[in-house]
């Protein structure tokens, strides 16, 4: 799946991104870039508690579009950023489909657009 997503204000953060894997609202995973701290991060939530397993550095500009996209396979999540791998990781904790949608975090402000998801 992937969004299209422009940062466009927050002193606290400024990060956008997908919620994937969602089976209830205390387990799930979570694909972002925070313009505020330049960069992409994946994490698991699970009982609630947020953990990040992998993540890249990386410059991401506040009041540009930009595109988050995530593939999940089985244990394998690859993340890209404007179309570039930025993120390739396995993990156990989610492996079924579930629901998807959109995340922010503190005063974040972010538009969204062009959320597209596709089943393989």
């Amino acid at each position: 799946m992937s969004i299209r997503f422009k940062a466009v204000a927050g002193k606290v953060d400024q990060a956008g991104g997908l919620v994937f894997r969602i089976h209830d609202p205390n387990i799930y995973y979570i694909v972002r870039a925070n313009a505020l701290e330049n960069n992409n991060r994946l994490y698991h939530v699970v009982n609630g508690r947020r953990s990040q397993f992998a993540g890249a550095n990386l410059k991401v500009t506040s009041g540009e579009w930009h595109e988050l996209r995530v593939e999940a396979m089985g244990n394998k999540i690859t993340c890209y950023y404007d179309d570039s791998k930025k993120i390739e990781a396995t993990d156990d904790t989610l492996k079924d489909a579930g629901k998807i949608g959109l995340w922010t975090k503190a005063d974040s402000v972010i538009y969204f657009d062009d959320l597209k998801a596709t089943a393989k």
